[in-house]
């Protein structure tokens, strides 16, 4: 708690006018109150004690031939109520200097209700140009996401992720063009430790995007391309034949690239918009998929990897001002990999052949406030991995009906 009051005396000491004018600061509060009320029937992979859904588990039979899996949940929870403010600073020559800090109540791990940090970045803006430093949303979120109420936001479909980045950004009439360097922190690659930081770090090669964007008043469309590159370890253990222990050092690495396309269409009353991805080993982006080894040193242990890779492709409809309905259908397909397995794999769903998820949704929007439903039934086919190209065979599918009520009060 000592985070929060810090952050929320900080916040109340920009509010002197008199600092801010002799500063040459100008000030933005905004924030929201959001709780999530929300039913599964059967237990799901999932974030935040379920609040962030991602896709139904597996059945796990028990000593009977029982799903221990087919059992419903449910709760309640706010912890995604945040608070934030927009910053003007003094120009840095001809750059527009501005800052975003935003933070909060999602905590990490089971440390609940305490603060952490969603963005933190300085932006400068010279018309043309700019460049943004800090954490922000990952490149491949983008400007164009669905307009749903669950918090996975599309995902796994669509990637969800903030990290800390360098991105410039150049403007010429109707086109964008983008790049980025990215780390991670909140968001992790995963490996033989689990889910950790030390892949990228120990990689010292940031992961790398670039996108080119046309925009006009109503009509966005672009595509982009991210290059990631992981070391899963530094250090092999091999038992040698008399059973001892040697520790060698190793050189691993995984390379993986990514492709999107996306498109949205705005007016008073619609959004229509969509995303397709061939993505490829894009866990840390909080969407399926991972690594597997190919072929292992028998004296050092040393290992070398091939991504897994999957399309995935989100649509998402809605239309209104007050009473608003949509329509977002998210599907997958894994695509296994390009070099034959051996046994050893990293990451998340790779058991999963397809993936397919609809939720239908209904809103009362007022100024303020925001009130809404939402049914989202989500079928996941689940087999056996092939070892020959990492595709999955022998298939059999399970479904979860997940409903979700929200408020949401914003300022």
């Amino acid at each position: 708690m000592k985070f929060l009051w810090v952050f929320i005396l900080f916040l109340f000491g920009l509010t002197n006018n008199s600092w801010a004018q002799r500063q040459n600061f100008s000030y933005k509060f905004y924030g929201q109150l959001r709780g999530d009320l929300f039913y599964n029937s059967r237990a799901n992979e999932e974030m935040v004690d379920g609040l962030f859904f991602l896709f139904p588990k597996d059945k796990q039979l028990d000593a009977n031939g029982k799903d221990l899996n087919s059992t419903p949940n449910g709760s309640m929870y706010l912890l995604y109520s945040r608070l934030g403010i927009d910053i003007t600073g003094p120009n840095i020559g001809n750059a527009v200097s501005t800052v975003k800090i935003e933070g909060d109540f999602r905590g990490s791990g089971s440390n609940f209700a305490m603060l952490r940090i969603r963005h933190a970045y300085v932006n400068l803006d010279w018309g043309k140009s700019d460049v943004t430093i800090g954490q922000a949303w990952h490149p491949l979120f983008g400007d164009v996401f669905p307009q749903v109420l669950n918090l996975s936001t599309g995902g796994p479909f669509q990637p969800f992720n903030r990290s800390p980045q360098l991105t410039y950004r150049y403007i010429h009439n109707n086109w964008q063009l983008k790049a980025s360097t990215v780390w991670q922190l909140q968001y992790l690659s995963t490996g033989p430790k689990g889910k950790a930081e030390d892949y990228i770090k120990n990689s010292c090669i940031p992961e790398l995007y670039a996108g080119l964007d046309y925009k006009t008043t109503n009509w966005q469309a672009g595509v982009g391309v991210d290059f990631l590159s992981i070391t899963p370890r530094t250090q092999s253990v091999v038992n040698d034949e008399s059973g001892n222990s040697n520790t060698f050092k190793v050189n691993e690495r995984v390379n993986a690239l990514s492709l999107e396309a996306h498109v949205k269409y705005t007016s008073a009353d619609w959004f229509v918009a969509g995303k397709t991805l061939l993505a490829s080993n894009q866990v840390h982006n909080s969407m399926i998929g991972g690594y597997a080894s190919t072929a292992i040193d028998p004296i050092t242990g040393e290992t070398d990897y091939t991504p897994y890779r999957n399309s995935s492709t989100w649509l998402n409809i809605v239309y209104g001002k007050k009473w608003k309905p949509g329509l977002f259908i998210g599907y997958m397909k894994n695509l296994g990999t390009s070099d034959p397995i051996n046994g050893i794999s990293y990451g998340t769903g790779l058991n999963l052949d397809q993936l397919l998820s609809t939720q239908v949704q209904l809103t009362y929007n007022l100024s303020h406030w925001k009130f809404g439903f939402e049914y989202m039934p989500s079928i996941a086919w689940y087999g056996t991995i092939n070892p020959e190209n990492g595709k999955v065979k022998d298939t059999h599918s399970i479904t979860n009906h997940r409903i979700l009520g929200v408020m949401i009060y914003s300022f």
